[in-house]
């Protein structure tokens, strides 16, 4: 089990698939069981199973079932979950699109920097549940990387902050879209919407709870109740955290004479 994850795979062989030449347009046919078949292809049909049912779907024999070949021909292309995950995930951060203005100002830049990442985790949400710990080192996560240190390039941040700053705005953005899958499997799997499912439970929560007992509890709660119309709003979340973030990283920007 230990192996079906990201950067548990082979090195050597997994950074020979994540940095492979395209094939030239004039090349021979592969030789092999299924011509016409790719590392891309199977790329593409592992982050379709796994955009459509979550890394729990995602095995070696579905892929294969999606390709129309077996399992046996699958590891041809790709040696197994570990390595094929990898590739996924420096795949769809090739694909993502950069939406901020180069020439803008950071503060800018890195919000759009935030919402590219939680529009990845929202069309892929299997990215916000794998480890960020050891990613894999491909030209997709190179390309994100170099534009996400961009953002802070000449700020007067040092080499270790920069990339400090890069990795606190990623792990909250992989948080918020954690919690936001989350409120989804709970609607979803409850069959009740949260103003449903607060509607059900406030008479039972009256009859136990003591507001006298918890009073910031019961004024905070029914405050924010009241204005998300459920017990938590991702949306919120992200725009209060995001911008608190910011603040902080604008206050040691200005403390190192940065713009």
């Amino acid at each position: 089990m230990a192996k079906e994850r990201s950067g548990a795979g082979d090195p050597a062989r997994t950074l020979e698939l994540l940095w492979r030449e395209p094939a030239p347009q004039d090349a021979p046919p592969r030789r092999g069981p299924r011509q016409g078949l790719s590392v891309d292809a199977v790329v593409r049909a592992a982050i379709a199973l796994a955009d459509s049912g979550g890394l729990e779907a995602l095995t070696m024999r579905g892929v294969a079932q999606r390709l129309g070949v077996t399992p046996m021909t699958l590891y041809t292309y790709v040696p197994g979950k570990a390595e094929l995950l990898d590739l996924m995930m420096d795949a769809v951060c090739l694909d993502m699109p950069r939406t901020g203005r180069p020439d803008g100002p950071w503060r800018a830049r890195a919000e759009a920097l935030a919402r590219e990442n939680l529009e990845l985790c929202r069309r892929h949400p299997w990215v916000a549940t794998l480890p960020a710990i050891r990613p894999p080192l491909g030209p997709g996560i190179m390309a994100r990387y170099e534009h996400e240190l961009a953002v802070f390039e000449g700020l007067g941040l040092d080499d270790v902050e920069m990339d400090a700053a890069v990795s606190l705005l990623f792990d909250f953005v992989r948080s918020v879209a954690r919690s936001e899958s989350d409120a989804q499997a709970a609607a979803r799997d409850s069959a009740m919407s949260d103003a449903q499912w607060w509607e059900a439970h406030a008479p039972l929560l009256a009859k136990v709870f003591d507001a006298e007992r918890y009073p910031l509890a019961a004024r905070v709660g029914a405050a924010a109740g009241a204005a998300h119309q459920s017990p938590y709003n991702p949306d919120y979340v992200f725009r209060f955290g995001l911008e608190r973030i910011l603040d902080g990283l604008a206050a040691l920007i200005a403390s190192r004479g940065g713009a």
